[in-house]
């Protein structure tokens, strides 16, 4: 198993602080710093969108908050190749802590999926808020 983010892999995300992309757009999740974070605007749901360059099997996804502005629960959907706009396959609903250190979250192994999204349905934070340092998405190139 190994890292499926690499730079022909796309993100998009649901908004950015003040779109204030030069301080916590979405390229800061996958950047390697630790001391920089994306952060989104208030209100939920959030999401992040991962579209990999092939289809993939993914099985756990790492992720880095701030506490205080954590996901409370995130589902995790995918959808496949033939239809990337259908995120009907559904890869997992985890509880994140409301902590600031590095979470794993392993799921049985999905096969061929084309994209991830995490949508973040409650926040800890009361304006509904996320803030993400660290995102990585772990398992394998289906060729």
């Amino acid at each position: 198993m190994t890292s499926l983010i690499n730079s022909d892999t796309r993100i998009k995300v649901s908004s950015v602080l003040n779109r204030d992309n030069a301080n916590f757009g979405k390229q800061y999740l996958v950047d390697g710093n630790e001391e920089t974070c994306w952060n989104s605007e208030q209100g939920l749901p959030q999401h992040i969108l991962i579209d990999f360059p092939n289809s993939v099997s993914i099985s756990s996804v790492a992720i880095t908050f701030q506490g205080g502005f954590a996901g409370k629960k995130c589902v995790l959907v995918g959808s496949i190749e033939n239809s990337p706009n259908d995120y009907n396959i559904e890869v997992s609903t985890v509880y994140p802590e409301d902590i600031s250190s590095k979470q794993i979250f392993t799921f049985d192994p999905t096969e061929g999926l084309k994209r991830l999204k995490i949508v973040f349905e409650e926040s800890t934070d009361f304006y509904g808020r996320v803030t993400v340092y660290t995102l990585d998405v772990i398992g394998k190139n289906i060729v």
